[in-house]
């Protein structure tokens, strides 16, 4: 046997060094998040909101500052899950007529927050009403199940 095979500087040993460097930049390139996965994550995060609990409903408060209506998304998903987003862009006018940002710290994109909502929320009522840059989401709760009443068998005799 060639012993040239066998030394760790060997052609076959650079070429299978590289071979398990691309799979496991593979593997770390597969489990990293994706792009949206991420962009909605910063948006979650981003986005304060008060959850406050009524006898009769669940009211959420989200700041979505420079937003119209027409702007903000309310929306149920899987059932349970309710998902509020809007988008705040760029003021594109005024940079037209010549201005320029010296500064900019008010936060624009994208922003987003979802609330698995419990069992007894009635996701066929929900409003939202939106006053001076404050969504204002209220889902309303299903009525308490009414306790099974005893029935009564009838016994006939044989």
């Amino acid at each position: 046997m060639d012993m040239r095979l066998m030394d760790l500087d060997s052609p076959f040993f650079n070429t299978l060094h590289r071979i398990m460097d691309l799979t496991e930049d593979a593997e770390k390139n597969l489990n990293a998040p994706t792009r949206t996965y991420v962009r909605d994550a910063k948006a979650m995060a981003a986005t304060p909101a008060d959850v406050k609990e009524y006898p009769n409903s669940y009211v959420f408060v989200i700041d979505m500052p420079g937003l119209k209506s027409g702007d903000i998304k309310v929306q149920v998903e899987d059932d349970n899950v309710l998902l509020i987003s809007g988008e705040r862009k760029r003021e594109e006018e005024k940079e037209k007529e010549g201005g320029k940002y010296l500064r900019m710290e008010r936060r624009l994109g994208k922003l987003m927050r979802k609330f698995t909502l419990p069992e007894n929320a009635n996701t066929d009522a929900i409003s939202a009403v939106c006053q001076d840059g404050v969504l204002t989401v209220t889902v309303n709760k299903l009525p308490p199940p009414q306790p099974k009443k005893p029935r009564t068998i009838e016994v006939k005799i044989a």
